[in-house]
């Protein structure tokens, strides 16, 4: 049965944030952004069928992971930067939009430290609060990368098993947050969809805000062994793919 994306999360954040703490299942650096640091959540209020998430972090976000409060993720963050010399961090894994409070913590523990952070979201948590925009504008040093499942609402359904709704929730965040001011862009999981209903995305999205097209990004499907068997376990086919160590260096 379809679910509403809002209530997921809602229900997916009681079990991974008490006040200001959130849980992490991970920190680490990697090559992605030209080598970036980051913090991967616990709990996505999605269920979207090429997550490339683990399978027992995906469904079982109370038992998996640590809690953690945002002076601690700073450090943890900025310690893996500084000894890799890198100027990056970001938030990825499940849903880091999940614990607002937690989230602004963070970024104003890390403001004015030199770093660009780069928030990767699904949108559905923002797209469903305008203020939530507003708040994030706060911090100019803040970039957020949404991530639309599907190019229309009957992909996104079919990718997540989410009521079809949530789709436009995504378009709204990136609307809202543009309009608030704050650095992001639309980076769209293509690998399921036609390059029909792409350009009609894109043109959707032009429409909106014609600046954005500048940074319109087809995410990446990669086949990583758990990736492939969820795949499998869905009898979803792809239209696009990489395996792991075969990922253009231009997309990286």
């Amino acid at each position: 049965m379809a679910y509403d994306p809002v209530a997921r999360h809602k229900v997916i954040e009681k079990k991974v944030v008490r006040g200001e703490l959130r849980k992490y299942y991970r920190f680490r650096t990697d090559k992605w952004y030209g080598g970036i640091a980051t913090g991967d959540c616990v709990g996505c209020g999605l269920l979207c069928k090429f997550c490339w998430v683990r399978d027992p972090i995906l469904f079982s976000p109370k038992k998996e992971g640590y809690f953690y409060n945002p002076d601690e993720v700073a450090r943890k963050l900025l310690s893996k930067a500084r000894k890799k010399a890198i100027k990056q961090l970001r938030l990825s894994g499940g849903e880091p939009s999940i614990g607002r409070s937690h989230l602004l913590r963070l970024l104003d523990n890390l403001h004015w430290k030199g770093y660009l952070f780069i928030l990767e979201t699904n949108g559905i948590l923002i797209g469903s609060d305008k203020s939530y925009a507003r708040d994030l504008a706060a911090f100019p040093f803040l970039h957020v990368r949404v991530s639309i499942k599907g190019c229309d609402k009957d992909e996104f359904a079919m990718l997540t098993n989410s009521k079809p709704e949530g789709f436009e929730l995504q378009l709204r965040a990136l609307e809202y947050l543009f309009n608030a001011g704050v650095s992001c862009n639309p980076a769209v999981m293509t690998a399921f969809s036609s390059p029909k209903k792409l350009e009609r995305l894109r043109r959707r999205i032009f429409a909106m805000m014609p600046s954005l097209m500048e940074e319109f990004e087809e995410e990446e499907l990669i086949l990583y062994p758990h990736v492939l068997d969820r795949l499998n376990r869905f009898n979803l086919s792809y239209r696009t793919a990489f395996q792991p160590g075969s990922v253009p260096p231009e997309t990286v």
